[in-house]
């Protein structure tokens, strides 16, 4: 599955820039998250109201840093689930240059379906199981 579904497009700020003149790299991950929620509201999964009710939680995070991104570089962020489990989803990021698709940096983030009111790891609902499957075009 190389292919993305979903681009969030990402506005490169002048304070994401550190001292080297490149995007610093916490900001990447700042990116990723971004694309990652609206990703989960465009789909219905979340709506974005409250944090209690958002449903996941980071377990694991791993970024591969593949180029700089210079200030006023347009760039978007693909976003896509690659696997689900029981209890957790993989979610796959791509940061691209806008217009030339050239790849600036590549992530996996697993996310852990958690209850925030009773502080717990829960399965995955089958609506989430059901929506993502049929916009990814994967049966999960």
């Amino acid at each position: 599955m190389n292919e993305f579904r979903y681009y969030q497009t990402i506005q490169v700020r002048y304070n994401d820039i550190d001292a080297q003149g490149h995007v610093n790299n916490a900001k990447y991950v700042t990116y990723i998250e971004y694309a990652r929620f609206r990703y989960i509201t465009e789909l219905g999964l979340w709506d974005g109201k409250s944090f209690m009710d958002l449903g996941l939680i980071v377990a694991d995070c791993h970024v591969s840093y593949l180029a700089p991104i210079k200030l006023n570089q347009c760039i978007r962020v693909g976003t896509r689930v690659s696997r689900i489990g029981n209890k957790s989803l993989v979610f796959s990021s791509q940061i691209e240059e806008e217009g030339t698709a050239k790849v600036m940096a590549t992530a996996e983030m697993v996310m852990v379906s958690y209850d925030y009111n009773t502080e717990t790891t829960i399965a995955v609902p089958d609506d989430w199981r059901e929506k993502i499957s049929r916009f990814e075009g994967v049966k999960y």
